[in-house]
């Protein structure tokens, strides 16, 4: 952990939040990362973890948010865990068995972190049934370098013990801590002021001892402060297409739900579980993950033809984009001089396309151009639409002559720099638009050139701007909709 958190976690009554969701529990929280750091630091709280509901899209977002602030970040997530097959979508349970629990997973280190990653991204490719879901298999394939907190009153023990079942609690405890090693599964135990949890506390406790397993005191946050608690009700009515009158509608019955401060914390707990309180500074102090900084991505390797006679990537780059600089140049060429519109020599194409070139191959970025190159030929070759190219990429003669682009960024007057700098390396950044019809084609071909582990889809996402925000909220509200306008 970095000094500035040392400095803050030192109180003999400190404590860390270890379950906490931020928005990117979508439409289940409403923490933001710059609200949250700087309540956190108002709070005097040195670390803190994110476990957003069976993904982990806020990841990097957090931990660089969380460093940003002087905070240390504990990467989590809440797993949806069913017993039964990731596979199976028609539910065989037993009798008082729920479809699937909830678990929430932290990384200690660069492994864990990698592991929980899988985990997530598996629970949506193969386990995907209602909720991104993983089981024992696979937790038990990428369990390395993680700790397990039971959950709150919707994770496996706590069930078992509601229904006075505490021999399946029992081995559900230990399955865990099976799995996932000892010392590295605890035992939650949360005061939200609900009937449930006064219920279980003793058994919890008595599994506690009879197990050896610890316990965690954790507080289920979703909102920064208590008097969010009605915001928070409004945002889940958005997510269930309800209102707040809906007597159907998810309820949250206490407005404990909240980033409580350590005080509070030891309020709750002090006089009864002082240890469920410092086991809180001990996972922190467990959980050091340090993430690569940097530019870190790794292009997979261009396979060169076998009848070429180029021996690296660079030289066959330089070969490829001179045979197009001689297709384009003539075409261009040529019809410029029909239209009477011949602005620049060949000289000038010439001289740009030689830098280009050179500062491409000195940025290390043939790879990444031959790439680009060979899927919009393997497109064009399936007769599947390609777009002409937009963006920053429009202003590199190399993209024009690679058809990568079908524009002449001379006869334009359009800047490489504006694509790439050699003073700030970044990445190239090409948009390209495939006809929906062929896309998932071009898809295919890339996995199966390149691999499955090279290829990905990314994700964006929605937010709700001010007016639909508003809107939003004034139906929940059942609200007359010209008061709201």
């Amino acid at each position: 952990m970095e000094e500035i958190s040392k400095k803050k976690i030192k109180k003999s009554k400190d404590f860390v939040h270890l379950h906490l969701h931020t928005d990117y529990s979508l439409l289940e929280s409403a923490i933001q990362l710059k609200p949250l750091a700087k309540r956190l630091n108002e709070l005097e709280m040195g670390a803190c973890a994110m476990t957003d509901y069976g993904n982990m899209y806020g990841a990097i977002s957090f931990y660089n948010t969380m460093k940003a602030h002087g905070i240390h970040p504990i990467i989590g997530y809440e797993a949806y865990l069913t017993f039964d097959s990731r596979f199976e979508k028609t539910a065989h349970l037993k009798s008082g068995e729920r479809p699937y629990y909830h678990l929430v997973l932290l990384a200690k280190d660069l492994e864990g972190y990698h592991n929980l990653a899988q985990l997530a991204s598996k629970a949506f490719t193969e386990g995907f049934h209602h909720k991104p879901r993983i089981d024992i298999e696979l937790l038990s394939i990428h369990a390395k370098g993680l700790i397990g907190l039971s959950g709150g009153f919707k994770g496996a023990v706590w069930h078992y013990l509601t229904q006075d079942n505490f021999v399946e609690a029992v081995n559900k405890a230990k399955l865990f801590e099976e799995i996932l090693g000892p010392g590295n599964f605890y035992l939650e135990v949360q005061k939200h002021d609900l009937e449930e949890e006064t219920k279980i506390r003793k058994g919890l406790v008595e599994l506690s001892q009879k197990c050896e397993i610890p316990l965690v005191a954790t507080n289920d946050a979703h909102y920064l402060n208590s008097d969010d608690s009605r915001a928070h009700e409004l945002l889940y009515c958005i997510a269930e297409g309800k209102t707040v009158n809906d007597s159907t509608r998810t309820r949250f019955k206490t407005p404990q739900y909240y980033v409580r401060s350590a005080e509070e914390m030891w309020q709750l707990f002090g006089h009864e579980l002082p240890d469920a309180l410092h086991k809180t500074l001990e996972i922190s102090e467990m959980c050091q993950l340090k993430l690569p900084t940097g530019n870190n991505l790794t292009l997979p390797q261009f396979p060169i033809p076998k009848e070429s006679e180029c021996r690296t990537t660079d030289e066959y780059f330089e070969l490829v984009v001179m045979e197009g600089f001689g297709k384009r140049c003539q075409s261009v060429w040529n019809r410029q001089i029909e239209n009477n519109t011949l602005k620049y020599t060949l000289a000038d194409y010439q001289a740009r396309i030689k830098i280009e070139i050179e500062t491409i191959i000195k940025m290390g970025f043939p790879g990444y151009f031959l790439i680009v190159w060979e899927f919009i030929r393997y497109a064009k070759e399936q007769e599947i639409p390609v777009g002409p190219g937009r963006g920053s990429a429009a202003g590199s003669l190399v993209a024009f002559c690679l058809e990568i682009t079908d524009v002449d960024p001379i006869q334009y007057d359009l800047l490489f720099e504006r694509f790439l700098n050699p003073e700030r390396i970044s990445m190239p950044d090409i948009d390209i638009d495939f006809c929906v019809r062929g896309r998932g084609e071009v898809i295919n071909h890339v996995t199966e050139v390149y691999g499955r582990e090279s290829v990905c889809q990314i994700i964006t996402f929605g937010t709700m701007a001010s007016k639909a925000a508003i809107k939003d909220v004034g139906r929940a509200l059942e609200m007359p909709y010209a008061e709201v306008e």
